[in-house]
């Protein structure tokens, strides 16, 4: 079978990789794909402005999976899922993995969001929402800080702010709104809330919520995993997209998983059917471990990234058979293993990020120093050097690269990424050198 999955960064290149190894997969058509998917096994990168068949009106993603015979989609990113591509992708008969536009506004708004969170009853912090500067401000003055500041619709991981002075929050929340600010109209709404004492973990999960068969509806957690939000080692510095992750996790009980399920998974799944939401794909909960137990701080309507690089590679089961499962409603049947033992992958950026960074440098690769460490190298912000002949890869984005490394221990899974990512290297390049070690990951305290 032929497969597009849309997007172009790391947690594309990791569904991409993951789908190819199915026996059941011809091609994987990666619209737009990065350098890293331009050289994967079975991948094709296809740039919808360069199509020459595509009609007036016609969407371009659907055009391309049309033309060449696609049987399934998977929609990586959360912006196409908002807009209702995977609508489209089934008005045209092709199942697609990924919640139609309705549920994907549990991500698009974090105002509504919370409303649903409240309207099923799962575990979250308290909030108020503002369309007003002066509003808004005036409940930060009379809540006092630590508090959190939430833009509220899409804003590429710059819309959220922990604020430890009632200074700060103040300037976040004119920063937010301010329609020529760095997240533009996102901003124009904030969610203000409660700030959570804890540790914070990521659950990923796959969904089948069809409204024509509510009877199959079911979510099923993959491995818990933990992202490392912070720039520099000890969790210090400015917040980032995420500089690289750890799965499973040791800190992570069984009773706390169980309590997730009970306070936020099943309210959620509740809420899914209750709302009439056709949701079949993945969700994201952001989980805050409290004194008082598990705490959703958001749902994202994807896979989350750079998650995806740690959790995907432990699936021992076929990615494919799962997305299928996830489309047709015989998710709740699927039979799930995770291989025995840890997924390391710490990110490389460029220097100067989460600030501007320059592009077009030129990137190194190793390869004994990779395969010392066992390494898959999943490419975010790099596309090929057109001036190369040899498929080699300069930067174009602040996270460039990730490098996921296995181990039967999460000591031996450590030293084999921290082994083959001395064998990346490009002018500026920046990686921290802790993930996955105590106080690494503390994004809970200020």
């Amino acid at each position: 079978m032929k497969v597009i999955v849309v997007g172009n960064g790391g947690r594309e290149h990791t569904i991409a990789w993951k789908i190819a190894q199915s026996a059941k997969v011809e091609t994987v058509f990666c619209v737009p794909g990065n350098g890293g998917t331009a050289n994967e096994s079975k991948c094709v990168n296809i740039d919808v402005k360069s199509l020459d068949y595509l009609k007036a009106g016609e969407n371009p993603y659907v055009a391309v999976a049309k033309h060449e015979g696609c049987e399934l989609a998977v929609i990586g990113p959360e912006d196409p899922l908002a807009e209702g591509l995977a609508d489209e992708f089934w008005n045209a008969g092709i199942p697609c993995v990924g919640p139609k536009k309705a549920g994907a506004q549990l991500e698009a708004s974090k105002d509504l969001s919370k409303e649903f969170m409240e309207k099923y009853n799962v575990a979250c912090a308290k909030s108020k929402t503002f369309t007003n500067q002066e509003a808004a401000e005036e409940y930060v003055r009379q809540h006092g800080a630590p508090i959190v500041i939430k833009a509220d619709g899409l804003a590429a991981g710059k819309g959220v702010v922990v604020a430890a002075t009632v200074e700060d929050a103040l300037a976040a929340v004119a920063e937010l709104m301010d329609s020529n600010g760095r997240v533009g109209a996102a901003g124009s709404k904030l969610v203000i809330e409660d700030y959570l004492q804890g540790v914070e973990i990521s659950v990923l999960a796959a969904v089948n919520v069809d409204p024509a068969h509510p009877e199959n509806a079911c979510i099923i957690p993959f491995l818990p995993s933990r992202d490392h939000k912070r720039l520099m080692d000890g969790a210090k510095g400015p917040n980032t997209g995420g500089m690289g992750t750890v799965c499973p996790l040791d800190d992570v009980t069984p009773e706390m998983m169980a309590q997730f399920q009970k306070d936020c998974l099943e309210p959620t799944l509740k809420g899914l059917v209750g709302e009439g939401f056709d949701y079949r794909g993945f969700i994201f909960f952001g989980v805050m471990l409290t004194k008082e137990g598990p705490k959703l701080l958001e749902y994202n309507v994807r896979l989350g990234d750079p998650e995806t690089q740690s959790v995907l590679p432990l699936m021992d089961f076929d990615f494919v058979e799962m997305c299928m499962a996830i489309c047709d409603g015989s998710l709740k049947n699927f039979k799930f293993s995770w291989k025995k033992g840890y997924q390391v992958s710490p990110v490389v950026v460029s220097g100067g990020y989460p600030g501007s960074y320059p592009k077009g440098k030129k990137i190194t690769l190793d390869n004994a120093k990779i395969a010392a460490g066992g390494a898959k190298i999943f490419v975010a912000g790099a596309i090929l050097d057109r001036r190369s002949e040899d498929n080699s890869m300069v930067t174009s984005g602040g996270r460039v690269l990730c490098c996921s490394s296995f181990g039967t221990t999460f000591e031996e899974a450590w030293k084999n990424a921290y082994t083959a990512i001395e064998g990346v290297s490009f002018e500026g390049a920046f990686y921290r050198k802790d993930i996955g070690l105590p106080g690494a990951a503390v994004s809970g305290e200020l």
